[in-house]
């Protein structure tokens, strides 16, 4: 999808096609000339309502408000029911009634996201004409910056949405395609194309040295070998330091503690948390975020043979403190572990994890929604607000002393899983907790995408598979402290 803007009134744009978005189902606006038509088909204007009449080259297409994310799902609505035509130019206007500027990167994103294909694996692959989206600014041209800031909301939401998308890319690759090494060479491809970005890949012997035993028990019965990741993006004199630790492991078939069959479906989907950080950092680069930004990740397959870690089996982290393995499904959060004692190491002044680290947080608060945890209260309050504005869903689980309880171990520091299955997405972010120094603990936030990274059915925007989730949330998070810095 290309997207270019013009400041031709949207009457004057030469086009193919025109989408006009109908905002609660007002069809007396002075955008809508097809008013008796559309009330003669039943288009009544709301949220993914859509109406493509191909005589007159328009498709309306409705949105229950001017809410960012209404607009995105809207703009991607209308694609979707002409990207089989052979339209290869399409115009919409910028839709000055309410925030022209965030209106079109709402656009931009909403269009680049939604037209994403993955059709790696397709023998024969669906011939699709190339299209052009051109966004009319006519209506800001009475705002002395709103042009400019459209160029820059253009590019912005490009970068947001590139990254996010390929993303889903590295989610969305067959496990046979997508191991520790690949994902590994895939980090360092990053750093030697993007400016001020390093790289280190540590193999078994680094993770031997750093005395990682918990991320060593869970890759060990795996013939592809573990990787420990680590970029760094440097910009000169940033202004602070974030640090991404991403949960790596491109295939769990649940160890041991085997996962009946329909549950290992999809589990190529437990490296989403890596290929999030990865795409933050790449997203950061190219947006020239004035912070430093690191990612760790520990990439690793749960598999199984005589070598394979085992219930019963007490591991030692890199911190010293041990742990009793009650499941070795619970792996994810072993690997985390070390990585994220690692990271405390690096003095961030703020520390995320992400990861597909529970179903529990799946069943806590649905497919769609990310699970944040951790102790400071406003941190998380702060990520809340830029959640809305970047359109990913989020929502807050409470630590509590009482389910902390559930980890404790007759022979260990801790087990790996709770005693009952109730709250296992807070324990789980209570275990990580372990590994976090109290120097941190107040910079840590923890990202369970369990829900949205992965879903079978196309959701909004979202293709079936994966979906990017927390890229757009971390980049918008770090542009909104850019913004507040400055101002």
């Amino acid at each position: 999808m290309n997207i270019q803007l013009s400041e031709k009134k949207i009457k004057d744009l030469q086009a193919d096609c025109e989408i006009i978005i109908v905002i609660d189902g007002d069809l007396d606006h002075k955008w809508i000339e097809d008013k008796e038509t559309l009330e003669s088909i039943g288009f009544e204007g709301k949220s993914e309502d859509v109406a493509f009449l191909p005589e007159g080259k328009k498709v309306y297409v409705g949105s229950d408000s001017y809410d960012k994310d209404e607009i995105r799902l809207a703009i991607s609505t209308a694609l979707k029911e002409i990207e089989n035509t052979k339209y290869k130019t399409i115009k919409i206007g910028s839709s000055v009634d309410k925030c022209p500027v965030s209106n079109t990167k709402a656009l931009v994103e909403g269009a680049i996201l939604g037209t994403y294909t993955f059709d790696r694996y397709k023998s024969e692959k669906k011939e699709k004409v190339e299209k052009t989206l051109i966004i009319s600014t006519e209506d800001m041209n009475s705002i002395s910056i709103g042009i400019e800031h459209a160029k820059k909301s253009l590019n912005d939401s490009q970068i947001i949405a590139e990254v996010t998308n390929s993303a889903k890319t590295l989610v969305n690759t067959a496990p046979q395609d997508m191991t520790p090494e690949v994902l590994a060479n895939y980090a360092q491809n990053l750093a030697d194309t993007l400016p001020n970005v390093t790289c280190f890949i540590g193999d078994e012997k680094f993770l031997e040295e750093q005395k990682m035993g918990a991320f060593l028990a869970v890759s060990r019965a795996s013939i592809n070998k573990p990787r420990f990741i680590h970029l760094s993006y440097k910009p000169q004199n940033p202004k602070e330091k974030f640090v991404y630790v991403g949960k790596g492991l491109t295939y769990d078939s649940g160890g041991l503690s085997i996962k009946p069959a329909d549950f290992m479906v999809s589990m190529k989907s437990d490296m989403s948390g890596s290929a999030t950080v990865l795409s933050i950092l790449e997203g950061a680069a190219r947006l020239k975020l004035p912070f430093e930004i690191d990612v760790v990740i520990g990439s690793c397959e749960n598999m199984i043979d005589g070598s394979a870690y085992k219930p019963d089996d007490v591991l030692v982290a890199r911190n010293g403190k041990t742990i009793e393995v009650k499941n070795t499904d619970a792996e994810g959060r072993l690997v985390l572990a070390d990585c994220l004692c690692y990271a405390c190491e690096l003095e961030p002044d703020y520390l995320i994890d992400v990861a597909t680290l529970t179903g529990a947080c799946v069943v806590a608060v649905g497919e769609y929604t990310t699970g944040i945890m951790g102790h400071n209260g406003a941190l998380k309050h702060e990520l809340l607000k830029s959640a809305k504005s970047s359109g990913e869903l989020v929502a807050t689980l409470q630590f509590n002393k009482y389910l902390k309880k559930l980890t404790k171990s007759k022979i260990a520091d801790m087990t790996n899983v709770g005693s009952n299955r109730y709250g296992g997405a807070i324990t789980a972010g209570m275990f990580l907790d372990n590994f976090v120094t109290d120097e941190v603990k107040q910079k840590w936030m923890h990202w369970d995408i369990a829900g949205p990274a992965f879903v079978d059915s196309a959701w909004g925007y979202n293709q079936a598979g994966a979906s990017g989730a927390g890229v757009r949330l971390a980049l918008y998070w770090m542009q909104s402290k850019t913004y507040n810095k400055k101002h």
